[in-house]
């Protein structure tokens, strides 16, 4: 029997709460083509995949998606890690962090939301080399680890070991908290990213169980990270129940069909509350704008489309994420403006009760709620400051430059 090789036609199976709803076909010139199962598209009862495949003025369901070169569609795309992680998790595979069929065919079996994704045959990895003898196939298997999650940062799953503590799961999978390496470009992030998650608590927005811990303490690190120092942020995923079962969850980047270089434009802060507003309701969009004011008073520069998340608590309404990558970036050489436009502006300087104003006309929002909002969040952020940051765990450079900052903010005077 002559090997298989990347040449050959090769298909994954697309698992939606453990349901077969789709596949990934390869097809000549390295392209992809994902098709639902007719199964899938019959049931009227099926559960959502992605507000991206609903037909705008039916809601029925968009099956006629096209075919894509080196890149898997956009939903799919956004399912794997970006720069660094991505680089990492490819070269431990061996395959070529570019060409994600097979990034996806390795990464699958643990992904966000209630996904797998696995090649129909059910071979364990793909052929990448014909010449590749058992020996180096088996060596090359024992390296890969098998899930992914989205984003740049290094970040490992983890699980709750016997003595309370945290460990990497064999090859990753199954774990019911995130794990985020510290920084190797920036000093404190882990402790920046705890602290404002914790701030964020105490004026009331949807928060997860996190932790920040000993990088020393974490079981399990793959080769090269146990050498890591310093603290870990840890958060508990909330796409996982109890059971760590999947809740089927969707960045803003998957929702608007867009690939994930692409999650700084394409689309404002207006368009994510539109859609809020109408999947959502009043309730979700009321906790967005609460989000967006908390993130312009700590100055973060980096709630892009993919740091905001639909979650399907039912697999078919969604509902608003909790929140996650709350830092504060401006202790830092980046560049100081909003990811995406809040009304006519990225500048934070620029958020006033006039651009909210403008904000909820354009997004057709009720202006006094939004109003109403936005001074609510800042009262909460001015009560709880000034009695948590010194107890915060966040480098002195953090506090300063927030003290700094806030008092640029025309809504927060």
């Amino acid at each position: 029997m002559m090997k298989k090789t990347m040449a050959d036609l090769s298909v994954l199976d697309v698992l939606l709460h453990g349901d077969q709803i789709g596949t990934l076909t390869l097809l000549p010139g390295d392209k992809t083509l994902f098709a639902f199962t007719e199964s899938y598209i019959a049931d009227s009862n099926r559960a959502t995949l992605s507000l991206s495949f609903k037909e705008a003025t039916t809601g029925g369901l968009i099956t006629d998606v096209p075919p894509t070169t080196t890149k898997v569609p956009h939903f799919f795309s956004n399912l794997l890690p970006e720069g660094t992680m991505r680089d990492y998790l490819a070269e431990r595979a061996g395959v070529k962090s570019a060409r994600e069929f097979f990034l996806l065919w390795v990464l699958g079996q643990d992904l966000p939301g209630a996904l797998k994704i696995v090649p129909d045959d059910r071979r364990s990895l793909p052929d990448i080399n014909e010449n590749e003898d058992e020996l180096e196939k088996q060596e090359r298997e024992d390296k890969m680890l098998r899930f992914s999650i989205a984003g740049v940062q290094l970040k490992f799953p983890a699980v709750n070991d016997a003595t309370g503590g945290l460990t990497i799961p064999v090859k990753g999978v199954g774990g019911s908290w995130i794990v985020k390496l510290p920084s190797t470009k920036f000093e404190g992030v882990p402790e920046n990213e705890y602290s404002m998650m914790l701030l964020a608590r105490e004026i009331g927005i949807d928060v997860p169980d996190i932790q920040l811990i000993e990088t020393k303490t974490i079981s399990g690190l793959p080769s090269g990270m146990d050498a890591v120092k310093g603290h870990t942020f840890a958060i508990k995923r909330f796409d996982r129940d109890e059971e760590n079962s999947g809740i089927h969850i969707e960045d803003f980047a998957q929702v608007f069909g867009i690939f994930p270089e692409a999650k700084y434009q394409n689309a404002s802060y207006r368009n994510v509350a539109e859609v809020i507003s109408v999947e959502v309701g009043e309730k979700g969009v009321v906790e967005f704008l609460r989000r967006i004011i908390f993130n312009v008073l700590i100055g973060n520069a980096d709630m892009h489309l993919k740091n905001w998340s639909l979650i399907y608590p039912d697999r078919r309404t969604p509902a608003l994420a909790p929140a996650y990558d709350f830092v504060s970036t401006i202790p830092y050489p980046v560049d100081g403006k909003l990811a995406l436009n809040f009304g006519k502006s990225k500048k934070m300087a620029d958020i006033s009760e006039d651009s909210i104003k403008y904000f909820a006309n354009k997004a057709r929002l009720p202006e006094k709620l939004m109003l109403d909002t936005a001074h609510e969040t800042v009262e909460r952020f001015r009560t709880v400051w000034p009695k948590l940051k010194h107890d915060l765990p966040m480098h002195s450079n953090v506090t300063a430059a927030i003290e700094k900052h806030i008092e640029t903010i025309p809504i927060a005077k």
